[in-house]
Parts: structure tokens; C-alpha cells; sequence
């Protein structure tokens, strides 16, 4: 019997998904489960829904929010009405969120106000008193609704009874493997955000491919940390989960012991997410007191990762599988670890290419680097971009005439085809005329056993151009001081990469999918 087609529209994977899976565990909050068909149910009804209030083929949908259930069915529900969805960072301030909806034109947002004590409504009227938003006709509050002219959730589904079965099959037939999905921001904190277009057979192809190198199966309880406005939250969480069969555990905030408690209840299998959780896992004083055993797949991906990380994992957290992976928000999943490789390994690269993607290191002039030399890091293939939304210009800096994503990213392929992240080339300083790439720095302070978490930045200096500057999280009860370290480093670094000036700190700021703010350094 010749196996289904993978899907190539999220229409035909969540038919795929209940067909395959009908009684299989979909969705876990709570008390609460959704089986594989009673989410294609309820996400048809959630489409119907953004239809009674206006979205149509070819709009765009908001959501600001955390992780959690109501997420889930209307993102789907929206790229089944032929939307396509526009995620908003939770951490995003008034005039961050205008500035999306508005360059967007999103016609609807579905909002959690008051998460973490966030008004996020009055923060949007604030940023823009004589309101500014046009093309927004909706606005679904998920834990209220009860401003003027904001629907609550339970009404807002109301409006579902009002559209017929065949008005939503008439947006569904809209759909092709190339009509936009989602339309992902990137970061605007150092500049204007650029919208990141993706079809839907680009975001379901993400997420097979993930799906694929991390095993995932109908038997996995994924819990999904990293928030699901960003593509790893989403692509590689909620649409990699449905792509296998798997059940998705959101998990909406990070909070240690809640996890730990989590994974034990539930029995989670799969837990990627950020090197700081994992480092927060394995130093917490309470770890003994959880089961974590059920756990068996994760990856961890940053520039920086300590030495011993993913050893740790192994040995201290039980994890049967760990890797790491790269990727941007304009190609999610360009390479990752292949099974079952070494722990040091998996520290220092991040795997080869994936399917259907072919990656360059290439020198300042467009050629490719020698096996082991640094450069910038080209992609090319099906899961990259469409390219940046009404912004022609940008996409051709980005992307040249051969297709080839260039990611200002700077790294190194080695003899296995296996790519290292070394920096992005923004952060890269210079010293005296020499490249620094604070990366390589970092690495060198986290291999001191009583350095967590090291960040490292280059300030102006009249005689150098730059120097570097080292902020440190240490372990409970360590304490370091400059002399030693730089010391440490002298043994391990040439002398111009070597800070000159150590910060121990606390925490780092962060972004919401766990990357320190260097720009707040």
C-alpha cells in the first residue's frame, strides 16, 4: 500500500491528523484533552468563527498571547478560513505591537490580555490615542472581552453558528501549498521589523523535518516551552507535534519546579528549548525530588553552549537523545544533529544540512570557505522564505538570483558537513585591527566550572577601537575576580581576545525564546 502524502496545506493536516490519530491524544491543558478528531472539530468550528467576524481568504489574523490551548485553535482555525496568522511577541509594548498590526494590516487580534500583568489594550490605545488601526475590526479577548468593542472567547465562538459548512469549505478550497500561512516579525529592537512570509507547504515542511530528526511519534507528550509566537514554538513545536501524531503540552510561562512537576505528571517525552533552561534544571536544588525519567528527546541550540551541556543532560536530566539545531525565523530548521551523536559533538556543531535544504560558508567576496575557516553562512532550498512582506527591496539583499538566503550568520562546515555557529557578523567586534567573535570568548569563560552563562560585547576604547567586555551569571556561592579570569583566558585565547573588563550579574536580559539581549549589555 503506498503511504499518504505528507500535507502540504494545514487543512489537509488536520484531516491527515484525524484520520491517522482519530483517538490519539491531540492537545493537554490541564484537565482537559482534545483527541486528535475532536481538534479537527473544534478547529473547523474556530474557523467558522474568525469567518462570522469578518477574516476572509488572503487577511491576516493577530495573536498575542502565551502558550495555550486557545492558541492552538485559532492559529488553525485562521489558516483554515485562508488567513494567515501574524504571532505577536508577549513581550512586545504598545507601540512594538502597533507598528505589526499595522504593517500587517491584520483585520483580527485574539489577545490574552492581562498575562503577566500586561494590559496589552491599553497599552495599544496608548501608543496611538487617535487610534490608527483601520483595518482591525476584531478583537478577541481570551480572558474577558468585557471593554467595549472586545469580544469575549465564548462569544467570539458564538459566531461560528452563524457560518454554514459550506461557506467554510468554499475559504478552504482557497488553499494551495503556496498561499501564505503565517507572516512571522522579526526582531525590531535594533531596527524596523521585517515581516517573514511563509507558504504552507513551507511551514508543514519545517516541521517534518524536525519531526523527522527528533523521532517524534504518535506516543510522544511534547511539552512545549518555547512560546509559540516564535517559529520554534510554533513550527517546530505545535506543527511538527501534529505532523507525527504527537500530544501537545503547552506550557505557558517557565517556571522550574512547575516543569519538573509537569514532566512527571504527564509523563513528557519531548523538551526542547533554550541552553538556559536546561542549565536551570540541572543546577536546581530541587531536582532530585521530581521523576523525570519519561523524558527522552531534546534540543538545545544557541551559539554559545557550554562544553559539558548535553553530557549533563544525558547524565543529570536522563534524556536518551540530544542535539542541537540551527536556524532563523527566515529558514526555521537548516541543519541538526543526527542521532544518537557524540554529547561533545552535538556541543560544538549543529548538525548537518536537513532534507531539502543545501548550506555555504562563504569568504567576504562570495566564495566558499575551506573546510574549518569562518564565513557567512548561505542557505538555499524549499523551506526558505517567500521573502519579506511588501518589502521587495530587502528580500533581493537578502536573497540573491540563485536562491542563496544570505543569513549574517557566521560559521564553519567540517569534514562531516556538520556547521558551527561561530556569531552573527553584527556582533563581531574589532580589537586592534582583529576580528573578535564574542562566541568563541563565551565558550571559553562557560568551560570555567564556576561560569553558568557568560556574554560578551565589545565598547569603544580610543587606542583599540573596541575591547571586550565579559558579563558572567556564576554559580551559587562562586566568586571570581578579574584577575583570574583574565588569567583563564590568557591560557586559552590569543591576547586580543581577551576581555578586558569582567561584569558578574545576576540574570541576563532575554528575549522571549531565551536569547540574551547583548544590545541591553
Amino acid at each position: 500500500m503506498t503511504p499518504a502524502p505528507d500535507p502540504r496545506t494545514v487543512a489537509e493536516l488536520i484531516d491527515a491528523g484525524a484520520r491517522r490519530f482519530g483517538d490519539r491524544p491531540a492537545l493537554v491543558e490541564g484537565a482537559r484533552t482534545w483527541t486528535y478528531a475532536e481538534l479537527a472539530e473544534d478547529v473547523r468550528r474556530t474557523a467558522r468563527a474568525h469567518i462570522a467576524a469578518g477574516v476572509r481568504p488572503g487577511g491576516r489574523v493577530a495573536i498575542w498571547a502565551p502558550n495555550r490551548s486557545e492558541y492552538v485553535l485559532a492559529m488553525l482555525g485562521a489558516q483554515l478560513a485562508g488567513a494567515a496568522v501574524v504571532p505577536l511577541n508577549t513581550r512586545y509594548r504598545g507601540r512594538e505591537a502597533r507598528v505589526v498590526l499595522e504593517r500587517s494590516r491584520a483585520v483580527s487580534l485574539v489577545v490574552a490580555n492581562g498575562f503577566l500583568g500586561n494590559d496589552y489594550l491599553a497599552m495599544l490605545r496608548e501608543s496611538a490615542p487617535g487610534g490608527g488601526l483601520p483595518h482591525l475590526r476584531t478583537i478577541v479577548d481570551l480572558d474577558g472581552g468585557t471593554s467595549e468593542g472586545v469580544l469575549s472567547w465564548p462569544d467570539f465562538m458564538a459566531g461560528a453558528d452563524r457560518v454554514t459548512t459550506d461557506e467554510l469549505a468554499a475559504a478552504e478550497a482557497t488553499l494551495t501549498p503556496d498561499t501564505m500561512c503565517d507572516l512571522l516579525f522579526t526582531s525590531g529592537t535594533t531596527g524596523v521589523p521585517k515581516g517573514v512570509m511563509s507558504a504552507h507547504r513551507q511551514t508543514l515542511g519545517v516541521a517534518q523535518v524536525w519531526a523527522e530528526g527528533a523521532g517524534l511519534t504518535e506516543l510522544d507528550r511534547y511539552a512545549i516551552v518555547n512560546p509559540f509566537f516564535h517559529g520554534f514554538g510554533y513550527k517546530a513545536g505545535i506543527m511538527a507535534a501534529l505532523s507525527a501524531g504527537s500530544a501537545i503540552h503547552p506550557v505557558a510561562s517557565f517556571d522550574p519546579e512547575r516543569l519538573m512537576a509537569q514532566v512527571e505528571r504527564e509523563q513528557i517525552t519531548v523538551l526542547p528549548g533554550p541552553p538556559t533552561i536546561f542549565i536551570t534544571l540541572i543546577d536546581h536544588p530541587r531536582l532530585a525530588d521530581f521523576d523525570l525519567s519519561s523524558l527522552r528527546f531534546a534540543i538545545a541550540g544557541a551559539a554559545t553552549v557550554p562544553e559539558t551541556l548535553f553530557e549533563q543532560m544525558l547524565d543529570v536530566l536522563g534524556f536518551d537523545q540530544v542535539g542541537q539545531a540551527y536556524g532563523l525565523t527566515e529558514c526555521l530548521v537548516a541543519t541538526q544533529s543526527r542521532p544518537h551523536e557524540d554529547p561533545r559533538h552535538v556541543a560544538d556543531t549543529t548538525g548537518p544540512a536537513v532534507r531539502g535544504i543545501e548550506v555555504r560558508v562563504v569568504d567576504a567576496a562570495g566564495v566558499d570557505a575551506a573546510l574549518g575557516e569562518d564565513g557567512e553562512i548561505w542557505l538555499r532550498g524549499e523551506n526558505v522564505m517567500l521573502g519579506y512582506f511588501e518589502d521587495p527591496e530587502a528580500t533581493a539583499e537578502a536573497i540573491d538570483g540563485d536562491g542563496w538566503l544570505r543569513t549574517g550568520d557566521v560559521g564553519r562546515l567540517d569534514e562531516h558537513g556538520c556547521l558551527k555557529i561561530t556569531d552573527r557578523i553584527k556582533d563581531m567586534f574589532t580589537v586592534g585591527g582583529f576580528n573578535v567573535y564574542p562566541a568563541e570568548v563565551e565558550n571559553v569563560l562557560t568551560g570555567h566550572p564556576d561560569v553558568i552563562e557568560a556574554a560578551v560585547v565589545g565598547v569603544a576604547d580610543e587606542r583599540m577601537g573596541d575591547v571586550g567586555h565579559a558579563h558572567l551569571r556564576l554559580r551559587a556561592g562562586a566568586a571570581l575576580d578579574d584577575t583570574v579570569l583574565t588569567a583563564y583566558c590568557r591560557e586559552r585565547l590569543a591576547n586580543f581576545k581577551v576581555p578586558r573588563a569582567f561584569t558578574v550579574v545576576e540574570e541576563f536580559p532575554r528575549n522571549a525564546s531565551g536569547k540574551i539581549l547583548k544590545h541591553a549589555l
